[in-house]
């Protein structure tokens, strides 16, 4: 069991993650893969929701539960989004968007601990950014989304177009070899369902 245990949180610290999304679908869906594109994980964007919780699941059976990213507070205008272990029921992480910039300027999230301390930065390129927004045919300018530890640029989310669907690709290579990189995928995973929303 422990080894099971192990195994399966071994699968959050890896070096190269990809999230596909599928638009063909009633709601958003997206997969999450690795660098040999096995499966990890599977969420399904909720039409209708007043608080952000979003649930990643092993496949799209949704039969088992590996992480939720849970809005915090209704009320937060900063939006703070804990990162949570379904089975430990702990919080790996923290995620907090920069209001009055994320989804008008440039997406923009902060990277906490689960003690609130900011770690980190996950920002858009300004200048694609720009681009996206205000430019005809913006939407066509691919993402690109860097991320920062303690101020220092430690990997950049590629987005790549696909004719049914997006998909976005990071190396994490150079991140904190103890970081829970479920926390960067909770980032991924907001930024293609909230802040596609707000555009």
């Amino acid at each position: 069991m422990d080894a099971a245990r192990s195994s399966s949180q071994n699968l959050w610290f890896q070096n190269y993650y990809k999230i596909r999304k599928k638009v063909l679908a009633i709601a958003d869906q997206y997969w999450i893969e690795d660098g040999g594109q096995n499966q990890l994980g599977f969420a399904r964007q909720k039409l209708l929701r007043i608080r952000e919780d979003v649930r990643v699941f092993t496949d799209d059976s949704m039969s088992r539960e590996v992480f939720r990213i849970k809005q915090e507070n209704i009320g937060d205008a900063w939006g703070t989004f804990a990162v949570l272990d379904s089975e430990a029921g702990t919080c790996v992480g923290k995620l907090r968007r920069k209001a009055l910039v994320s989804g008008l300027f440039a997406d923009e999230y902060f990277i906490l601990d689960p003690m609130n301390n900011q770690i980190g930065r996950i920002s858009e390129r300004a200048g694609r950014a720009t681009l996206r927004r205000w430019m005809p045919g913006g939407g066509l300018v691919p993402e690109q989304v860097v991320v920062e530890f303690y101020g220092r640029e430690v990997a950049e989310i590629k987005q790549q177009f696909k004719i049914v669907g997006d998909s976005w690709e990071v190396d994490c290579s150079r991140m904190p070899a103890n970081f829970d990189r479920r926390t960067l995928l909770a980032a991924m995973l907001m930024m293609g369902m909230v802040e596609r929303d707000r555009k």
